[in-house]
């Protein structure tokens, strides 16, 4: 039986595809069902899943489809956000049942950030189905690093299904030595143009995981017809104040102002697409951060007036851009104290203290990219080793 269902999830599956045709709707590992549960069947299935774990037109829950297979589910791993991708940024996620399938939900971002050995004690395979947003500091690629530690100090497989990168570019300062945080786990740059099953090959192949000198038994499910420079809009939003396409794209250029005196439009129903500031020489755009629960409870300068730009009306195709900082450091007085409120918090999501201390010193942002450029052509090369999809660029 088992297999009659999994025939016809598969079939269901390549009719979609075949309404869309592949490149303009490519197949994620998740909804590659026969390749996917090939690794599964007669095991104890954990899975590493959130609100982006769906798959099909009716954008049905990984869970959902699995456990109606007859497959094992026997634990869950809730990220930031939460199983359901509810809870708002960096707000504690705690340990919980499916309220469908009272399967657990171990959080690892509560308490710990990675599974015990009791946490695994019921479980064979972990299947780790997130949608990443291509950057380093979006928190559920640290995620994925610590269940790839847990998996290979424990002996367990792990299977990512893959899915595209929105911002598939590589650019940005490398993370340095002494940067590493749970925003920037790997030495590599803000956008850092892998999937996440490339990014897991790279993790293990470059012997980043502290699990004793072993690495994690891996197989990636990997996408059909995607490949490296195409477009890919996300069928379901990443994260509370990630809304739309044009915030995914923003995000990599404006998550450094989370480290400054500049609010994000967090607080608002456009968030990382608005900045502002207390004070009307940031702009004549003019908004006011309220308490938005399950986006925000708490934004940046609640309940004042901030004065900046609308950037629903700017035209942005994507990649990284420091003219966003730069232009509201100038626009802030070029005041370091004033601006950089959260100094270390800036350096982290930079990965270097070098990015905060060149725009002090007033560098132009081409003279910045030119100081990081001989550290990004080295992961350039080191990333080719790890590439699951042709990138032609």
């Amino acid at each position: 039986m088992i297999r009659l269902l999994i025939l016809l999830c598969g079939v269901w599956l390549s009719c979609i595809e075949g309404m869309y045709g592949q490149e303009e709707c490519p197949t994620v590992g998740a909804a590659r069902i026969p390749a996917l549960v090939s690794h599964l069947q007669g095991r104890r299935v954990g899975l590493a899943v959130n609100r982006t774990s769906v798959v099909g037109a009716q954008q049905v829950h990984l869970l959902d489809t699995l456990w109606s297979l007859g497959v094992h589910v026997t634990k869950i791993y809730a990220p930031e956000h939460g199983f359901r991708g509810t809870e708002e940024a960096g707000a504690v996620v705690a340990d919980t049942r499916d309220a469908k399938t009272g399967i657990p939900v171990v959080s690892l971002y509560g308490n710990s950030r990675k599974p015990s050995a009791a946490q695994l004690h019921d479980v064979d395979v972990i299947v780790f189905d997130m949608q990443d947003v291509g950057t380093r500091f979006y928190t559920y690629i640290s995620t994925m690093h610590y269940l790839m530690e847990a998996c290979a100090a424990e002996g367990k497989k792990f299977v990512v299904a893959d899915r595209p990168n929105p911002n598939d570019y590589v650019d940005g300062p490398v993370r340095r030595d002494g940067s590493r945080s749970f925003v920037g786990m790997h030495p590599i740059p803000v956008l850092h143009g892998l999937t996440v099953g490339e990014l897991a090959r790279m993790i293990n192949g470059e012997g980043w995981l502290d699990a004793g000198g072993k690495t994690c038994d891996l197989t990636v499910v990997t996408i059909t017809g995607w490949k490296h420079g195409d477009v890919y809009r996300l069928p379901v939003i990443p994260s509370p104040n990630l809304p739309n396409d044009l915030a995914v794209r923003l995000y990599p250029s404006l998550c450094f102002f989370e480290g400054t005196s500049v609010s994000v439009g967090r607080g608002t129903y456009f968030p990382f697409q608005a900045l502002g500031y207390p004070d009307e020489k940031a702009g004549t755009f003019v908004f006011t951060p309220e308490s938005l629960p399950g986006f925000d409870s708490n934004p940046l300068h609640r309940g004042k007036r901030c004065y900046g730009v609308d950037l629903r009306q700017t035209a942005f195709c994507g990649g990284l851009s420091l003219r966003f900082v730069i232009d509201f450091y100038e626009r802030l007085g070029r005041d370091g104290k004033a601006f950089f409120t959260r100094p270390q918090w800036f350096d982290l999501l930079a990965g270097t203290d070098a990015l905060r201390r060149q725009i002090v010193a007033g560098m132009t942002e081409d003279e910045i990219r030119a100081s990081w450029q001989a550290e990004l052509d080295g992961y350039k090369s080191m990333r080719k080793k790890y590439l699951l999809y042709d990138d032609n660029r």
